[in-house]
């Protein structure tokens, strides 16, 4: 019985796969940075942690068209995207987010149904592609918005940041919904969220 090669998994990786796993690592970087915000309130750390998102769509982007490119797509690599995508435009905006103060437990719920709905929506996706595509190689449009749309998200957390508006200063302030506190800022998020597992809207996709 032949031995199985170390890394055969790495080598049979396209140029379009080390594009996706750049993303991933974007959105791991803004992880760890926003835990260094929360370790030494340094406001450095949580922009840093807003601008790796914008760099992760980038490389987001380039990795669909470079796959396009060479003509060198594979169930591999959609399945390592929606991975790096749950990553980096759900689990790091929510961590963000919780970071710069919205961390009641009625915005622990939501962000967790933000997340929830970005991998339902990714799941769905990879699920329907081929349906969505209508026999061509490329799907035609969206059903719902796509996850990376949580960047708007992000730029509206970055400038409140930049406007000193964290923690106990975050816009619309906070309130109680029985024991609990709820931060008005993050019903931002369970409108992206349900926005996203949506089924009458449809975006077309360029």
């Amino acid at each position: 019985m032949k031995q199985a090669k170390h890394l055969s998994m790495i080598r049979s990786f396209h140029l379009a796969d080390w594009f996706t796993l750049g993303n991933a690592a974007c959105g791991v970087g803004a992880l760890f940075a926003i835990m260094s915000y929360l370790q030494s309130q340094g406001v450095m750390h949580l922009f840093f942690a807003c601008a790796l998102i914008p760099l992760a769509l980038m490389f987001d982007v380039f990795d669909g068209r470079i796959a396009r490119w060479r003509q060198q797509s594979s169930l591999l690599g959609r399945e390592l995207d929606s991975l790096a995508d749950v990553i980096s435009f759900g689990v790091a905006p929510a961590a963000i987010a919780y970071g710069v103060g919205m961390d009641g437990l009625w915005d622990r719920v939501i962000l967790i149904y933000f997340v929830a709905c970005g991998v339902s929506r990714l799941a769905r996706y990879n699920v329907t592609a081929e349906t969505l595509a209508q026999g061509s190689d490329k799907v035609k449009y969206f059903e719902g918005t796509p996850i990376p749309s949580s960047l708007l998200l992000v730029i509206v957390i970055a400038i409140a940041a930049g406007y000193g508006a964290i923690g106990n200063q975050l816009w619309f302030g906070m309130i109680h919904i029985g024991p609990w506190q709820l931060h008005p800022l993050v019903l931002m998020f369970a409108v992206s969220g349900s926005l996203m597992i949506s089924r009458t809207l449809h975006i077309p996709k360029f």
